[in-house]
């Protein structure tokens, strides 16, 4: 029997590419979007691989909508046993622009959201005494960028939450753990990537030279929801090319003092 893994929020971006990997995997996929055919396109391509694949609506905001999108996952396969926190939301403005709107949205989407549906899926992973959850956060979860306030809060409240969620449920044999990634180009912040100068200013500051690109989350993803990672509980995996280092490329060799 194939493994069943729900990735929330996979109708393009991150989420897409998480639910394609796991179908390359093995997996079969239980996927979501507000509206379950906007999944349609990720929907063929796991048939397409030849995994089965069921689209749920889900909008994470609202609790009811949790709990019918989850009873809908376990239907379709009869469990979940890996489950991928990736639906989220940006508005990125000034600190003194953000509304009181703004912030609700970000905060409810990305940090309540993950907990009400990581709450709802654990239930039966408890029953089974096994899961693996993974919730998508960012670098933003241990770096501050401008412009993010609201963003960067929920990302670090992912981070938080994983640590007290891994605690909670150790004991009944689920993993929680929180996948960051960094500089990824996604359709929230293509405008940002259409623009070559921004690029090189971001990569002068990767010290691997470069932003993300698809395949880079790969490994990760699958370890985390393998048996790979069964000690591994609690942590926050940054795939983001060395930047949380802080490294703006190395600095001249100092000159070499005199001899005495």
């Amino acid at each position: 029997m194939p493994p069943i893994a729900f990735v929330t929020g996979a109708s393009r971006g991150l989420g897409h590419g998480f639910a394609l990997t796991l179908a390359r995997a093995g997996y079969d996929l239980v996927i979501s979007s507000r509206n379950a055919a906007d999944c349609a396109a990720t929907a063929d391509a796991i048939v397409a691989l030849g995994r089965r694949c069921t689209a749920v609506s889900l909008d994470v905001r609202d609790f009811d909508s949790i709990q019918q999108a989850t009873a809908e996952a376990e239907a379709a396969f009869g469990r979940i046993d890996v489950l991928v926190n990736n639906a989220g939301c940006n508005r990125r403005k000034p600190a003194l622009e953000v509304t009181w709107d703004d912030w609700n949205t970000v905060l409810e989407t990305n940090l309540r959201g993950t907990f009400f549906v990581s709450q709802a899926v654990a239930r039966g992973m408890i029953q089974r005494q096994s899961g693996r959850i993974i919730n998508i956060g960012s670098v933003t979860c241990v770096a501050g960028y401008a412009g993010l306030a609201p963003y960067g809060a929920s990302r670090g409240g992912v981070k938080q939450l994983t640590m007290s969620l891994a605690s909670d449920w150790g004991p009944h044999g689920i993993t929680v753990n929180c996948l960051a990634p960094g500089w990824f180009r996604t359709e929230q912040n293509r405008v940002m990537y259409d623009d070559a100068g921004w690029v090189d200013y971001l990569s002068e500051r990767i010290p691997l030279g470069r932003p993300g690109k698809p395949g880079d989350l790969d490994g990760a993803l699958l370890f985390l929801a393998s048996e790979a990672s069964a000690y591994v509980t609690g942590q926050t995996l940054l795939v983001d090319g060395g930047i949380s280092v802080g490294q703006v490329r190395a600095l001249p060799q100092a000159p070499t003092p005199p001899a005495p």
